[in-house]
């Protein structure tokens, strides 16, 4: 149901959820600085993601959040979609192309956690989203402002900028 696919959600983002590559270290200081900001607010999201999913266990409850559960497999057909990307072909990329490949798949992650809101089963649950949608929107903002400062246009479309909450 709606449970099972959520708790595979947190787990696909969870270990999916990729680092901003550095950039070249030629640029201004200020994008300097946007992009050590953009990084740092990835690590955080990172561990607030971990945060989240724990939350999320819990509230499940049994078998969900027993240290020893173990999900069962997948079958092919059923399988999540992998974020992962070749490494070859994500080096190979410009910096634009990267960023803005990054700034569509967290704004698509926020729209979709979003939506989730209203059915969070618990305060805390509820209060653990919105506390990391808020952070998933500030780094949205922090890779348009990284964009800007070296003068890349922001994606257009329906992944284009998150709405505040």
């Amino acid at each position: 149901g709606d449970s099972w696919g959520i708790f595979t959600f947190l787990c696909a983002a969870l270990c999916n959820l990729p680092a901003l590559p550095a950039l070249n270290c030629t640029e201004e200081p200020p994008a300097g600085q946007s992009i050590q900001k953009t990084y740092d607010l990835t690590r955080y999201l990172e561990h607030q993601l971990r945060t989240l999913a724990g939350t999320y266990l819990n509230y499940l409850g049994p078998p969900f959040n027993e240290p020893d559960f173990n999900p069962p497999r997948l079958a092919r057909a059923e399988r999540v979609p992998s974020a992962t990307v070749d490494l070859d072909l994500w080096r190979g990329l410009t910096d634009n192309a990267r960023l803005a490949a990054n700034y569509r798949a967290y704004s698509r992650l926020l729209c979709y956690l979003r939506a989730l809101d209203g059915q969070a089963g618990t305060a805390e649950l509820r209060h653990r989203l919105g506390h990391f949608c808020s952070s998933l929107q500030g780094l949205v903002l922090s890779i348009a402002g990284v964009m800007s400062s070296l003068g890349y246009p922001l994606p257009v479309g329906p992944a284009g900028p998150p709405a505040p909450p």
